[in-house]
């Protein structure tokens, strides 16, 4: 992208910000520009008319009286503005701050929820997602902030110059000075900044890390059982030189170019200027003494306001790369939005088809030309080896992607036609990848899940027998109300991977709907808890239609129908016998299951 248009790209993202911030809270804008305008107008107050008006009513001898009614008046209207200030700050921006941050996470949560499966598994997407959603309400009040000391840094910069023009023409020259110290040197101590922090970013990583894992207590038994410290005393210590070599390498050039930046910024026309003041003055008495004291307060205003203009046109530049994050993700159109509008499915489910089904992801194809069907009533499952597309096939059952080609049916339509939010409400799930929340037993099962309060208890209760981990679950001390994790409970359970595994799978149980879908339900139980498990599931599930992934093809002989998948591909298909009498692939994998299961234990009671 050119410079040039950089600049516009900069400058309509600023705006949007704008746009965005008086959408939430128009209070604040209108505060906030004021707030801006009396900060530059009183800089100039007083340098440009206070100061002219005292002296000149001294020098020709006006009635103290009439000055002492100025004075006042200008201290009522400053006291005024102080007020003001104290009000902005102690009510209006607290209050308003608080409003912008909770109506733009409401809109950032909500796109975050709306937005396809795959947003969140794009790199480039996710990391312009996290960057938006840092901090957002603060950099979207300090970006609208730093525009409106742009806009009024430019108007009293102009009123500047041109007081300064009205008493002593010349003394306009000394203002390229702050000009050539903000606008050039100062770009250029930033600019090495820049690159000593990006040359330090690599050792401050590796700092930071060291400092985490040193507090962090999934790291202190290797702490103390091994000579890990050493090694991590060493890297530390390198960083640390790493540091100190890069601080050196810019620390000559940087002093150099800051010591230009503070002479021509401050230097040169505080000195300067005086310096010409006082001959104007004494030596060739071409200037009076007001000219003098008014040159001198303008000097000092002209250049603060134009360290705070070029201080908010490189915080404009620096924020319009987090507002084009935040606009990039606030604007982004879904492919499947959540809140994606059809027709409603029904609760009767008699068929779902997929029909030469082929998928590709970031142009790696995972299924090609898939036809398989899942009748109503029926226990089907899929098995295959890791990467055969299994998990891919229930993420687009479930529509969190669209096929590359064909189109999955349910009764005869294209699942496209119905209602996102309807259509999910069919199944219920229990994937092998899930997560705990930091919440009560009671809710990790339910989920939110929209029962009558009444009927919450038996439900959980139910689910967790089912999933075999009620007895467990009731020797914590506050049972299906004990709070999992201890993110923020000390007394919060801590649960093994099969035991949360089982919770899990009891979400599936708890809810109430015509087709359970179960991924690698067992992956994490022992083949005896895995049978108890299937069979529960098998009986619970007798009047669903039941879909489930399973490496252990112990697990799948009871199913009516098992696909054998491959490279994305249905590879054999059929039931347990009819796959075992063909002697193919599913055959061998079973037989070499069984042999590792058998180790030392009899077929009866696990295969049948």
């Amino acid at each position: 992208m050119s410079k040039s248009n950089s600049k516009i790209s900069t400058l309509k993202n600023n705006f949007y910000a704008l746009k965005l911030l008086w959408s939430m809270s128009p209070r604040l804008v209108v505060h906030g520009a004021i707030s801006r305008f009396l900060g530059y107008f009183e800089w100039l107050f007083y340098s440009a008319f206070f100061m002219r008006f005292v002296i000149n009513s001294l020098e020709t001898g006006q009635a103290f009286g009439h000055i002492m009614i100025f004075l006042g008046i200008t201290v009522t209207v400053f006291s005024l503005m102080s007020l003001y200030n104290s009000y902005l700050n102690g009510h209006v921006y607290p209050v308003c701050k608080a409003e912008v941050n909770k109506k733009l996470y409401q809109k950032l949560f909500r796109k975050s929820r709306n937005v396809e499966l795959e947003c969140f598994e794009n790199t480039d997407f996710y990391d312009k997602y996290t960057l938006a959603m840092k901090n957002a309400d603060v950099q979207l009040c300090t970006t609208v902030e730093m525009l409106f000391g742009v806009f009024f840094g430019v108007i009293a910069s102009i009123c500047a110059f041109t007081f300064m023009f009205q008493v002593d023409k010349l003394s306009v020259l000394f203002i390229l000075f702050p000009i050539i110290g903000n606008f050039i040197f100062k770009r250029v101590v930033i600019n090495i900044d820049y690159k000593r922090n990006k040359d330090m970013a690599p050792h401050n990583r590796r700092i930071d890390y060291i400092n985490r894992v040193m507090y962090l207590k999934d790291y202190a038994k290797e702490m103390r059982l091994t000579n890990v410290f050493k090694l991590m005393k060493k890297q530390y210590q390198d960083a640390i030189t790493g540091v100190a070599d890069v601080t050196k390498k810019y620390t000559a050039k940087s002093a150099a170019f800051h010591w230009f930046y503070v002479m021509f910024t401050f230097t040169f026309i505080f000195e300067g200027l005086l310096i010409y003041g006082a001959y104007r003055t004494l030596e060739s008495q071409t200037m009076s003494l007001a000219q003098l004291a008014v040159i001198t307060s303008m000097m000092v205003s002209t250049t603060w306001i134009l360290i705070g203009f070029t201080d908010s046109v490189t915080a404009c530049f620096k924020n319009g790369l987090f507002m084009d994050y935040l606009k990039t993700f606030l604007e982004y159109k879904e492919r499947i939005p959540e809140d994606y509008d059809g027709d409603d499915p029904g609760e009767k489910i008699e068929s779902i088809q997929f029909k030469n089904v082929s998928f590709a992801y970031k142009d790696v194809k995972v299924l090609s030309n898939l036809n398989m069907e899942f009748r109503d009533g029926k226990t089907y499952a899929l098995v295959g080896h890791n990467g055969a597309g299994k998990s891919t096939i229930i993420k687009l059952l479930l529509r969190f992607y669209d096929p590359t080609e064909g189109e999955i049916l349910l009764n005869g339509r294209n699942i496209k036609e119905y209602n996102l939010q309807k259509y999910r409400a069919l199944f219920a799930t229990a994937f092998q990848d899930n997560r705990m929340f930091s919440m009560s037993v009671a809710d990790n099962v339910m989920l939110g899940e929209n029962i009558p309060e009444s009927e919450k208890e038996k439900t959980v209760v139910e689910a967790l027998k089912l999933s075999g981990v009620y007895d467990k679950v009731m020797t914590l001390k506050n049972g299906i109300n004990t709070t999992l994790t201890r993110e923020f409970d000390d007394e919060g359970a801590v649960l093994s991977g099969g035991e949360f595994q089982k919770i899990v799978v009891a979400r599936a149980f708890a809810r109430k709907c015509q087709i359970k879908v179960f991924d690698e339900p067992s992956s994490a139980l022992d083949p005896i808890a895995e049978y108890q498990l299937f069979d529960n599931i098998l009986k619970a599930c007798k009047d669903n239609t039941l879909l489930f992934i399973s490496h252990r093809l112990s697990s799948v002989q009871n199913a009516d129908w098992v696909y054998l998948l491959e490279q994305g591909q249905v590879k054999e298909e059929g039931t347990h016998r009819q796959l075992m009498d063909l002697h193919g692939t599913y055959a061998d994998m079973y037989e070499k299951q069984a042999e590792n299961y058998l180790a030392g234990k009899t077929k009866e009671g696990i295969f049948a």
